[in-house]
């Protein structure tokens, strides 16, 4: 992806209308640990791989908790992460402080993208290479949002950013429609999709982190004994599809992702960002 005529700072516009260096902040999105994010109508679940990039090493975190009812989960530079949740932290507790009520999830969302857009506009400044999926509850519903590095952000039912996303997005494209209000479901999807980047990969409770908020629910994440559980209960149902496609004929779509499900040609030789 290198010019070098056109990419060397932010504002320098290509004869095309390109900003490089947005697009590149953009490429280390899909070159960071995969994340995923799923709503229904009283929760949101968000979901990442943690690998750590050594066996002596620990994991770094990618889900963060903004307030009781939001959070978020980061894929990409985990330092940008990092300094951006800290910021939708203070946002939230300012607004709090105010207004004594909580900072509804859309608000919160247009300041962290109005945050973003800045630093392709200043010549001194360099794009967030993180991008987020921001899951909350306020009085309108459950929402997630995609925020990109650009400073555009979008509403999803579920999606995915990462590497080897692609095959998630797959399965969460056809699964999204059937997305049940009970939490055990909506957590069940998460991990079916998670499993869908790890290419073969046996998914263990120590490579994955699971966090929830919903209706009479604060935002937290799920302790590693919690979640095995859950995948061992899923793991013993089988390798099976969900009880919707137990009756069709292709039962081995969801287990094994075939190769158009494998993500784009991009990432599959990327490297998780854990930095």
């Amino acid at each position: 992806m290198f010019r070098n005529q056109y990419d060397t700072d932010v504002t320098t516009w290509s004869p095309a209308g390109r900003l490089f260096q947005v697009e590149y902040a953009m490429e280390a999105v899909k070159q960071g640990s995969a994340a995923i994010g799923l709503r229904s109508k009283t929760h949101v679940v968000l979901a990442c791989v943690n690998k750590a990039s050594s066996e002596l090493s620990s994991h770094q975190k990618k889900i963060f908790k903004v307030d009781d009812h939001i959070g978020v989960a980061i894929a990409g530079l985990t330092a940008d992460g990092r300094v951006l949740s800290r910021y939708l932290r203070n946002e939230c507790i300012n607004y709090s402080y105010t207004y004594e009520s909580s900072l509804p999830v859309g608000r919160l969302v247009v300041q962290l993208a109005d945050k973003a857009q800045v630093c392709t506009q200043r010549s001194w400044k360099r794009p967030y290479g993180v991008g987020l999926l921001v899951g909350g509850l306020d009085e309108s519903g459950a929402h997630l949002y995609y925020n990109c590095p650009s400073g555009n952000y979008f509403e999803y039912q579920a999606f995915a950013i990462g590497s080897r996303s692609q095959a998630a997005k797959t399965y969460l494209e056809r699964k999204f429609e059937g997305f049940m209000d009970a939490r055990e479901d909506l957590i069940k999807d998460a991990l079916f999709a998670l499993r869908e980047t790890l290419q073969g990969e046996k998914l263990t409770s120590s490579i994955c982190t699971i966090a929830i908020v919903g209706v009479g629910e604060a935002f937290h994440i799920l302790d590693q004994e919690t979640v095995q559980a859950l995948i061992d209960e899923f793991e013993i149902v089988g390798e099976e599809p969900p009880a919707d496609e137990a009756a069709t004929p292709d039962q081995s779509s969801d287990a094994e992702p075939g190769p158009a499900d494998q993500g784009t040609p991009s990432d599959q030789g990327a490297t998780p960002m854990d930095i």
